[in-house]
């Protein structure tokens, strides 16, 4: 099932992403305002054009979703890998995304202090994540 869906979302996502799914929706919204006169703008005309539209948004926040999880793991699992490879980068700071939302602006913003002064990047390098949050 997973599978499935990941290979429908991606399909799907790659085409809402393309010009002609873009003049394809700007076409409807056209062809259904020049229809308004022939409705005399009824609800029903108005119905249709939101219930569309919500559909196809309720429909797109999941696929946009599934597609920024994988771009996001794939990520990560990059950075993760330049860190193991890396001589001098700090593995400990492989997984660091489980840590809490204070816990990652911690050390984000130990490390930006540290890269201000370049003079003590020696002295900070063997610095792990769990050094870095007792310092605050």
């Amino acid at each position: 099932m997973r599978k499935f869906f990941n290979l429908c979302a991606t399909k799907i996502s790659t085409a809402a992403g393309q010009p002609f799914t873009f003049i394809t929706a700007v076409a409807v919204i056209v062809i259904w305002a020049v229809t308004g006169p022939l409705f005399h703008y009824s609800d029903t005309w108005q119905l249709i054009i939101n219930t569309g539209t919500t559909i196809v948004t309720f429909l797109m926040v999941f696929l946009i979703q599934n597609s920024q999880n994988r771009d996001a793991a794939a990520m990560q699992a990059k950075l993760d890998e330049l860190l193991r490879a890396v001589d001098k980068a700090r593995e400990k700071f492989i997984g660091i995304e489980h840590l809490t939302d204070q816990q990652i602006e911690l050390v984000r913003s130990a490390l930006e202090r540290y890269a201000k002064d370049a003079g003590q990047k020696d002295k900070t390098a063997d610095d792990t994540v769990d050094r870095l949050l007792e310092r605050f």
